[in-house]
């Protein structure tokens, strides 16, 4: 029973917490213990009864919470509403952190679609798995927004200590839609509609999509793909569609009523299309930034100096020590703190002197970023960016997702964002200096490149 499972994560809870770390490990605990000694009972379910899902679009889409009754003791309850309540986030093993109210009512949304639940129906007709992860939540966001300048989108945020999350902390000003629910959106949005084709438990599921257990060919979990995966799914025309559908039925929904009734057709629309295309080009056309305070950085040297956006210049790096590339988020970490510490203590610069660096787990590792002068191209440094991708790749290339990573999303991006020209450069290292940098097999990969001069 639900008390068993309370039982198992306080073996496991962190000293001086009471409570487990919040890694998605601890949700797939809850899940197993759940599917073992509660099977009337899922954690989708125990979530919105413990306040996720609270909204009126979910409600309307889901019904009123369930009524869960177990003789359970206060410190038993905190434990539970800590892991479970309606913000909760937690850090998954590729470095992201996920949300877990829109995550779990698309998983929800997928287990009732495939049992057959009868879902209400509306005026316009909605999709209800995007009702309950994303179109809601984003149709509300910009609609608050509209008119004025509060923030619609991001901030992502760090965490205390990846290895005992506890306290996750965001890097800027909240908005309706921070990294995290991002995130839980989108994943939810792709693992309801997986478990909508055929039941699963849901632990298999989790530990299968997140890496703890089968990946991928090239070792990444599944969760590395959730951007291209979502897009693939839901491309923007149809995230359009979906939020001004959405925002239609709140319009009739008494809680949100208010909130709509000097909003017409045309402004609905507006703010439709403004939503979808700015989760699209943030969420889905740029690649994902791992901020300095997940790898663990130590603190600048000195006094940073500012960029003057945009830049001219793109150069291409292979950082041959660590010469093998980083499949995972601990160790793309780990080569990172090296990087720096070599940069720092043995070169004697202020910081790792690359803007970024590509791993081959699906993200890009902030190094001095999109604001600050690197000191990665001798004489150049001012005048653009420095992107090095770990490993040695002489005679070797990272594999094609890793090489998309930067051509296909990373470029693009800094060009929309207005972080570099239209017509900018890229160059090699070895064009601007005595240098086999990046590697001969590298090289003559971006010889291809958009923009190689």
């Amino acid at each position: 029973m639900v008390l068993r499972l309370l039982l198992a994560l306080s073996v496991c809870a962190c000293p001086g917490t009471g409570l487990p770390p919040r890694h998605m490990d601890s949700v797939v605990e809850l899940m197993e213990s759940l599917e073992s000694n509660s099977p009337n009972l899922t954690l989708p379910e125990l979530a919105r009864a413990l306040g996720a899902c609270s909204t009126p679009g979910c409600r309307a889409v889901l019904g009123e919470p369930p009524h869960v009754p177990p003789a359970l003791s206060h410190e038993q309850w905190v434990l539970l509403t800590q892991l479970l309540h309606g913000d909760a986030v937690v850090l998954a093993p590729d470095g992201s952190t996920v949300a877990l109210g829109p995550l779990l009512a698309g998983i929800e949304v997928g287990q009732k679609r495939v049992s057959g639940w009868p879902f209400p129906t509306f005026e316009p007709p909605i999709d209800p798995l995007y009702a309950v992860t994303i179109t809601e939540a984003l149709g509300t966001s910009f609609l608050l927004a509209h008119g004025g300048d509060g923030a619609t989108l991001g901030p992502g945020g760090c965490w205390d200590d990846v290895d005992d999350p506890q306290n996750y902390t965001l890097l800027g000003p909240p908005s309706p839609i921070p990294d995290a629910v991002a995130n839980g959106a989108m994943d939810g949005v792709l693992l309801g509609a997986q478990v909508a084709q055929a039941p699963i438990p849901l632990a298999d599921l989790l530990r299968g999509y997140y890496g703890m257990g089968n990946t991928t060919e090239q070792g990444r979990p599944h969760s590395s793909y959730r951007r291209r995966d979502f897009g693939a799914l839901m491309g923007p025309e149809t995230l359009e569609q979906e939020v001004e559908a959405m925002l239609r039925v709140l319009r009739a929904l008494p809680p949100t009523r208010e909130l709509l009734q000097d909003v017409g057709p045309e402004e609905v629309a507006a703010v439709a299309r403004r939503a979808a295309r700015d989760f699209t080009q943030l969420y889905v056309d740029c690649p994902p930034i791992v901020p300095r305070c997940m790898w663990g950085a130590r603190p600048y040297r000195g006094t940073p100096r500012a960029l003057t956006l945009p830049l001219e210049s793109v150069f291409i790096h292979h950082t041959f020590i660590p010469s093998a590339p980083c499949h995972s988020f601990r160790s793309c970490s780990h080569a990172m703190r090296s990087m720096q510490r070599f940069h720092q203590d043995t070169r004697g610069w202020d910081d790792i002197g690359y803007s970024f660096v590509v791993g081959s787990d699906g993200y890009l590792y902030q190094g001095r970023g999109w604001h600050w002068v690197g000191a990665h191209t001798k004489g150049y440094n001012s005048k653009g960016y420095g992107v090095g991708y770990v490993g040695d790749f002489s005679s070797t290339l990272p594999d094609p997702d890793t090489i998309a990573l930067v051509r296909d999303q990373l470029l693009p991006c800094a060009v929309r964002t207005g972080r570099i020209y239209h017509n900018y450069t890229l160059r090699g290292h070895r064009q601007m200096g005595r240098t086999d940098c990046p590697g001969n097999s590298l090289f003559r990969e971006i010889e291809t490149w958009s923009g190689f001069k």
